[in-house]
């Protein structure tokens, strides 16, 4: 049965103008003690952590601690709870003097305690960056230090059949990076080149069983060796270890220079550590980091070389944690400018490399990640670090990491924050971060608009932690109005977007957008994550756009979620089963599916160990899925004798077991969700572009959903309204209804349940927008609920009563859950009305005397009929603040019960309403329906609708060089703007 007639959960319109529960209400506004006010307690009043943050950029030091202290206070008023410090220069033209102004200079410990202490103040969060923009790097080291980021370089000479190579040995074919001076010769070999190949293929095919060390024969820097008069081209290789000489992003951050670390080795770690604890860590930046410090943060690992990936240790550590040596197979890993330059055999290929990046990956973790966060902690610091950027396990990481952070500038779909997501289940941690907002060529046209569209999507992928991207400090050299901006221009483009803060006209309405983001995060941070499917990988990459089997394209659409884990998280303690559910502690998943490799076009492949463990969860009784044809089944990495059979051999054991289903392909995964009786916690009643995600703790169930509007290639999105069916943990829970952008909280008052006991309502949600239903006990519940009704609308009203609304005159029928039809009178309606005639008054924004000066001219418009800015006289390129205001006549017979919605229609792009000299509660700025309520009166009746927009239009005609080829975008109110008159009226229940 479809509860809905129009609509249940209309977002901003209907649910977020409830007579309910603010947010910022009393404890006793709902009954004291009961399992509803614990639920929702937390969510009134969020902590300044819970909070968006931003990244916050600044000019190395060149930054006036007078200045700070503003930015800081701005930020706090705008309703940020968070800043992360970090020296990014891209946008600067003029080097800056870092002997007086580099990145942890004395002048840096200064903005970096003004900023602590400012923040102090305003309770909010500081997170620092741990070096001067990214990688991590310091400048108490050179290229040839130890503790400096390290390449394997090659040199090759080719020998015909037969003939003698005597001379120095091959140089490297890769020029040294600057700055290096010192290498060391590691290994020199000699190779035949494959018949069919030759030596300036790429990559050379090479046969292994050739490779011969001939590192002895290297004396005093030369080398003499004869190729097999065999009729084949021989290869002799050297291989040299030295700094790769890179340097952090952007113009020089320090004096001396910094240099980026070896993120594999102790020694670069500690080079990091200590340079922090010699030259920054003053006692009273200490003392102030304890009391308003949040994490170090280590952007993601952009490892540059034109050579190969490399650390000292990688040979000896191989050997010890693979078991065989790297050195006879070191060919098949040499790059040269990202690609491979040898190659032997495919399937062999694949093995050593992955082999080589498994110990990587241990290699970062035990020598940068562990012993860094260790530190943190000693500071009472969290690590947070975006793990990914290599071949490595990032899904691991992230259950390591006191926070990891994904970003919505290279991600390229919800399921890389997915992969984040199951590490940070799995590990007990809490948060998922988001380098949020991020748009290339967006500099000065992001718009909130836009920007919450796609975070929205995010959210309920998994993310619970927004650090935006970003707010620029004020000025800069060289910098031209509105000021200093990390990322813009670049390169002689706009560059990246945004340099959020005061210089935008849409910081005006920023703290709505902010506690909007507020509450969401505050809901996905209540309890933990519960998710349907886990997905086992072999790999553990995150940044591949790579989705789930048949999950990702059809599951999603109908209510299934799922995280990806990756082997290592089946060795964490919460890997267990328990009820059928693996860490049911955690995401409580119902069932694990396991494909092949899709890193390498689903190869069969699983370690003997992974294989172990699934036979084990099978006989404690959880599902598993298996896709495809796994007799060919063959372990990852390099097989030593008899590890594919043993594999096989516990494959057939898996299978075996009842609860395991394996199916020929991925669209054959429903068959296996039903042969196993798999439920999902949230049933879509039709497929469709929602997504959602759930939360429980012993209180209460926490469900947000959202419309994706951004995902579908093309599409802006679509209305969607269906019915979903909802799990509850807690008996007897009834369904509430958050709205993220007022805070109010308001029994459901139409719902049904099912015979199992799941409740069952209507999600009505216009493209990109939001709702949270939270399943919990309640005292403050009204006795009845509806389970169908005539009316547009039903809802619970002030006085615990049930209140239906009407947009036309009748007798409108309400079934109630004990079964009773009951009928209420609503008298007359008036019509809806179009609003067309309006006074715009425009504050513009322009350049002032100064990059950071801005001067304002007032315009004013009477407008017959709304077009976009562009079109109107005058305002083409105008940026700022736009005022609209006109008057609605009322009739006397307009009366107590009579309400309306105003529907804006086309608004670019944040705006707020005010009727009658009042202002509205905070309207959703992506459905653009407000609900005037009880506002509008007989007679004469004044609607304000404030405008603000981007600084684009404006900087188009004023740097023309650097936005002149943008496209005017269409501010103002378009509309069309109707006026919905509605009738309320109790029901008699």
């Amino acid at each position: 049965m479809s509860l809905r007639r129009r609509t249940v959960l209309r977002m901003g319109a209907l649910a977020g103008a409830a007579t309910a529960l603010p947010l910022a209400a009393p404890a006793g506004a709902l009954a004291q003690g009961s399992a509803a006010e614990a639920a929702f307690r937390h969510l009134r009043a969020p902590a300044a952590a819970v909070r968006p943050k931003f990244r916050w950029w600044w000019p190395d030091a060149l930054v006036d601690t007078g200045e700070i202290a503003r930015e800081i206070r701005a930020i706090a008023a705008a309703g940020f709870g968070g800043v992360e410090i970090a020296a990014v220069t891209h946008s600067m033209d003029e080097q800056l003097d870092t002997v007086r102004h580099g990145w942890g200079t004395e002048a840096w410990r200064a903005a970096i305690e003004a900023a602590l202490r400012e923040a102090r103040k305003r309770d909010v969060v500081v997170d620092l960056t741990i070096g001067p923009a990214w990688p991590a790097a310091v400048p108490s080291i050179t290229p040839d230090s130890r503790a400096a980021a390290k390449e394997l370089a090659h040199g090759i000479a080719v020998l015909a059949p037969g003939t003698t190579y005597e001379g120095p040995v091959p140089a490297p074919v890769t020029e040294a990076g600057a700055g290096v001076t010192d290498r060391r010769l590691l290994l020199a070999q000699a190779v035949r080149v494959t018949a069919g190949s030759s030596p300036t293929a790429v990559p050379v095919r090479l046969d292994q069983d050739t490779v011969t060390d001939v590192t002895a024969r290297v004396t005093a820097g030369r080398v003499s060796w004869t190729a097999p008069d065999d009729g084949a081209t021989w290869l002799l290789v050297a291989y040299w270890e030295r700094g790769s000489g890179q340097r952090p992003e952007g113009r020089d951050h320090t004096t001396p220079l910094a240099y980026v670390v070896d993120h594999f080795s102790e020694a670069g770690t500690r080079a990091v550590t200590d340079f922090w604890e010699e030259h920054i860590l003053t006692p009273s930046i200490r003392g102030l980091l304890r009391a308003t410090g949040g994490t170090l943060f280590e952007d993601s690992i952009e490892i540059e070389t034109d050579a190969t990936l490399w650390t000292p240790a990688l040979p000896a550590e191989f050997e010890r944690r693979m078991g065989y040596s790297l050195l006879p197979y070191l060919a098949t890993f040499v790059e040269k400018k990202e690609k491979y330059v040898f190659s032997f055999e495919a399937s062999l290929d694949k093995a050593v490399r992955r082999d080589v990046m498994e110990v990587v990956t241990e290699l970062y973790v035990e020598h940068h990640l562990r012993p860094l966060q260790t530190w943190a902690h000693t500071l009472g610091l969290g690590l947070r670090i975006q793990p990914y950027g290599l071949e490595t396990d990032a899904i691991y990481k992230s259950a390591l990491l006191d926070v990891t952070e994904g970003e919505s500038l290279g991600f390229k779909n919800l399921d890389d924050f997915r992969c984040l997501a199951g590490g940070r289940d799995m590990g007990g941690r809490p948060l998922v971060s988001n380098e949020a907002g991020g748009t290339a060529g967006g500099a000065y046209s992001t718009t909130w608009s836009d920007t919450l569209k796609k975070l929205v999507t995010q959210y309920a992928a998994g993310v619970n932690q927004a650090v935006f991207h970003g707010f620029a400090y004020a000025d800069a050299p060289g910098a031209q109005w509105p000021g200093f901006a990390a990322f813009s221009p670049y390169k002689g483009a706009a560059g990246y977007g945004e340099a959020w803060g005061p210089r935008q006209p849409l910081w005006r309405h920023t703290p709505q957008v902010a506690d909007f983001l507020t509450r969401v995060q505050a809901v996905l941070r209540s309890g933990v994550n519960k998710v349907d499917i886990g997905v086992l990988r072999q790999k553990g990459y995150a940044g591949s756009g790579l989705g789930a089997p048949w999950f990702t394209s059809d599951g999603v659409p109908v209510g299934w979620t799922h995280t990806f884990l990756s082997p290592r998280l089946l060795d964490l303690d919460s890997a267990v089963v328990r009820g059928g559910r693996l860490a049911p502690d955690g995401p409580a998943f119902k069932a694990l599916l396991v494909d092949g490799d899709i890193m390498i076009n689903r190869e069969h492949t699983l370690q003997p160990d992974v294989a172990e463990k699934l036979v084990r969860y099978a006989r404690e009784g959880l599902p598993i899925i298996l896709v495809g044809d796994w007799s060919d089944a063959h372990v990852p990495g390099l097989a030593r004798p008899g590890d594919n059979e043993r594999l096989r051999h516990l494959l057939t054991e898996l299978q075996a077991s009842r609860t395991v289903h394996t199916v020929a392909d991925r669209p054959d995964v429903p068959q296996a969700i039903a042969a196993l009786g798999l439920t999902r916690d949230v049933e879509y009643a039709e497929p469709s572009m929602l997504l959602h995600a759930h939360r429980a703790d012993e209180d209460a169930d926490y469900f947000f959903f959202a419309n994706d509007a951004v995902s579908k290639k093309g599409s802006t999105g679509t209305r969607i309204t269906h019915d979903v069916t909802l799990t509850s943990r807690v008996p007897g829970a009834i369904p509430h209804v958050l709205d993220p952008w007022t805070g109010t909280v308001t029994p459901l008052a139409l719902y049904t349940r099912t015979d199992d006991g799941r409740v069952r309502l209507t999600v009505d949600l216009g493209p990109g927008a939001v709702t949270v239903v939270v399943l919990a006990r309640s005292k403050a519940a009204p006795k009845r609920h509806a389970t169908a009704t005539q009316a547009d609308d039903i809802r619970v009203g002030e006085d615990g009563r049930l209140t239906l609304r009407a947009s036309a005159a009748g007798t409108y029928t309400t079934t109630l859950d004990d079964g009773r039809t009951v009928t209420t009178k609503v008298g007359a309606v008036p019509a809806p009305l179009e609003l067309t005639s309006w006074t715009l008054t425009v504050d513009d924004w322009r350049p002032g005397a100064s990059a950071t000066a801005t001067v304002h001219e007032r315009h004013v418009l009477e407008l017959d009929a709304l077009a976009p800015w562009t079109r109107l006289p005058g305002l083409a390129d105008v940026s700022g603040i736009g005022t609209y205001r006109t008057t609605v006549r009322l009739g006397r017979d307009w009366g107590a019960a009579h309400g309306a919605l105003l529907e804006l229609g086309g608004v670019f792009d944040t705006f707020t309403v005010r009727v009658n000299g009042h202002a509205l509660p905070p309207v959703d700025q992506l459905t653009r329906v407000a609900d005037l309520g009880t506002r509008l009166r007989p007679g004469a009746n004044t609607i304000e609708v404030e405008v603000a927009t981007t600084l684009l239009n404006r900087l188009r005609v004023t740097r023309p060089t650097v936005f002149g080829a943008a496209k005017r975008q269409d501010y103002g109110l378009t509309g069309p703007v109707r006026l919905l008159p509605y009738a309320s009226a109790t029901v008699r229940a």
